[in-house]
């Protein structure tokens, strides 16, 4: 299995991140400092899936945004660029020890205004949440608890909101038969649980390690 979570061929993944357009020099200073500092490094967006979600996020133009799974802050500083004027975009992250370096790199991107850190467990934070308040909503936290995930996400987003889901295709394993860890086994149900829900139209997509993006419908 590829360490970096690409199923992609090595030179083919190359030539793709060649042909996408570079990130700002703050995003590769954030990606070398996490590769270098941060245990589990990969972890990160990194360049061409960042690229994606911010190309996701502005193209919605959402007012509000919700991250679980904040990290390091890349991911969160790629979604906020598509916020709409006055837009915020709220992040949970589970270890504080990586306080310091995620508030850092959100004020060097000149964002403090529209970014909120909050540190805790999202499982404990999600239900005092108030329901359909998020346009858009990235998931990329602990894959054994996805399941449990899913519906919370589903009660705060917005109808005709969009959820996207990290990690869907969790390095192969989901399909390849054999894998029976307590990770596989939680992204096989979450996704047999969005395609199975008529409350939703979803397409899975395989950008590095796989991305469902999820619609929640109008009616």
């Amino acid at each position: 299995m590829n360490e970096d979570f690409s199923l992609l061929d090595p030179a083919l993944e190359a030539y793709v991140e060649a042909s996408t357009s570079p990130v700002e020099p703050l995003l590769e200073a954030l990606d070398r400092d996490t590769h270098v500092n941060v245990l589990c490094p990969r972890m990160l967006s990194g360049a061409y899936q960042g690229k994606l979600l911010e190309f996701l996020s502005r193209m919605i133009s959402p007012s509000r945004i919700l991250e679980i799974g904040t990290y390091t802050g890349y991911s969160a500083i790629c979604l906020a660029k598509g916020l709409r004027p006055g837009g915020r975009l709220l992040t949970l992250e589970h270890n504080p020890e990586l306080e310091e370096r995620i508030r850092h790199y959100i004020k060097a991107a000149g964002l403090e205004e529209q970014v909120e850190l909050r540190l805790g467990e999202a499982l404990d934070l999600l239900p005092d949440l108030p329901a359909e308040a998020f346009d858009l909503i990235f998931l990329d936290a602990d894959k054994a608890n996805y399941p449990r995930y899913y519906p919370l996400l589903k009660r705060l987003l917005k109808p005709g909101g969009w959820l996207l889901i990290d990690n869907v295709l969790w390095n192969g394993k989901v399909w390849d038969g054999h894998s029976k860890d307590k990770d596989t086994e939680a992204v096989r149900v979450l996704n047999r649980m969005v395609g199975e829900d008529e409350g939703v139209e979803n397409v899975l997509i395989p950008v590095r390690d796989g991305i469902n993006i999820v619609r929640k419908l109008l009616v």
